[in-house]
């Protein structure tokens, strides 16, 4: 069907960026909103109790106790179906950042299965188990790239846009980067899916800089004016952008509070394993790291709590971590933390966007 429907569109304005990206994106955003409370109702009939809530998390939290979860699998399967329609099904590079987002929406799926199961928000996979699951996806992703990368960029090396494109070797140490980029991605917006709309906002923000930098790295016009290497091949990462942005702009029209349906690991995992794969097969880590600087501040409150905790005693840096729980229990209302956090965000990205011109 998707094959059908392919040949229909491959027509020759098909070849311009702007129309590969404005079809992945409707097709992607009509998507959720036309199966979006169907899919709600069924997740409802299957998972009967729904989504549990932490014990020792904001007593706010306990009115949202039984919503259903697992939203990601229509997120991924919507970029999915979006992507293949428009995608240019020679070049290698959607396809890794497909593969890569699948192969986290699995290990996902499988850790919310255990918690809605179990009906425990600590009976997913083990942290041990999922690290090196990611690791092995990471490590194999990051092989894929380097394979397909032009000849004129440097093998296993990293790029430093922002000092005037400066070429580090790693060698071995490439693959450990990728497992820290791409896992680490993953696993920033899998702790920063704690509030209703919070992850979907600050996603949408970031995704926007890796869609200027995607063009800035595929268009040799831009290349040459942005900083940055030339991958002419980058270009088939623009449906598959379109196709995310608008799956999970349509996820927001549910997930806003209050939310009607929660994305789960099986999203939260996928959005950031494509996330992280996109920065790699751009050669713009950095970049990107800087623009998703809030949900990195996010990430570090959760281990900075755990090590302090441990250093100490007992005792606590923050009230409660992630850092949106912190201020929750400071007194500040959900939509206000979801707000002030996204402004941050925008402001993040602002600085990334910058730096594509330093």
């Amino acid at each position: 069907m998707l094959h059908l429907l392919k040949n229909t569109l491959d027509l020759p304005f098909m070849n311009y960026l702007s129309i590969q990206f404005g079809i992945s994106f409707g097709i992607s955003f009509l998507i959720m909103l036309l199966f979006g409370n169907t899919f709600i109702n069924w997740t409802r009939k299957w998972q009967k109790r729904g989504q549990p809530i932490r014990d020792d998390g904001p007593q706010t939290h306990l009115a949202k106790a039984g919503t259903p979860t697992m939203g990601g699998i229509l997120i991924v399967a919507s970029i999915l179906a979006s992507s293949l329609i428009a995608m240019d099904y020679s070049n290698p590079f959607p396809w890794i950042a497909l593969g890569v987002m699948t192969a986290f929406a699995m290990l996902g799926f499988a850790d919310d299965w255990g918690k809605v199961y179990k009906q425990s928000a600590y009976k997913g996979l083990r942290a041990r188990t999922r690290l090196i699951i990611e690791g092995f996806v990471a490590i194999g992703a990051a092989f894929a790239i380097d394979s397909f990368m032009p000849a004129s960029i440097a093998p296993t090396s990293i790029y430093l846009p922002i000092f005037n494109d400066v070429i580090i070797p790693l060698g071995l140490f490439y693959f450990v980067f990728a497992f820290f980029v791409i896992g680490g991605t993953a696993n920033a917006t899998n702790i920063t899916d704690g509030l209703d709309g919070m992850l979907s906002k600050i996603y949408l923000t970031v995704m926007f800089v890796m869609l200027v930098v995607t063009l800035s790295v595929a268009r040799l016009d831009l290349a040459s004016y942005m900083t940055g290497p030339y991958i002419p091949d980058a270009t088939g990462l623009i449906p598959v952008i379109g196709a995310t942005i608008g799956a999970v702009l349509g996820f927001l029209w549910f997930n806003s509070k209050p939310a009607q349906i929660f994305m789960g690991d099986v999203g939260s995992l996928a959005l950031g394993g494509l996330l992280g794969t996109i920065a790699m097969i751009t050669k713009h880590e950095i970049i990107m790291g800087i623009a998703a600087g809030m949900m990195v501040l996010i990430l570090m409150s959760s281990f900075l709590q755990i090590y302090y905790f441990k250093f100490t005693g007992g005792k606590r840096l923050f009230k409660m971590a992630p850092l949106h729980h912190h201020f929750e229990q400071l007194g500040w209302a959900e939509t206000k933390v979801v707000t002030r956090f996204w402004i941050i965000s925008i402001l993040f990205c602002c600085l990334a966007l910058a730096l594509l011109k330093a």
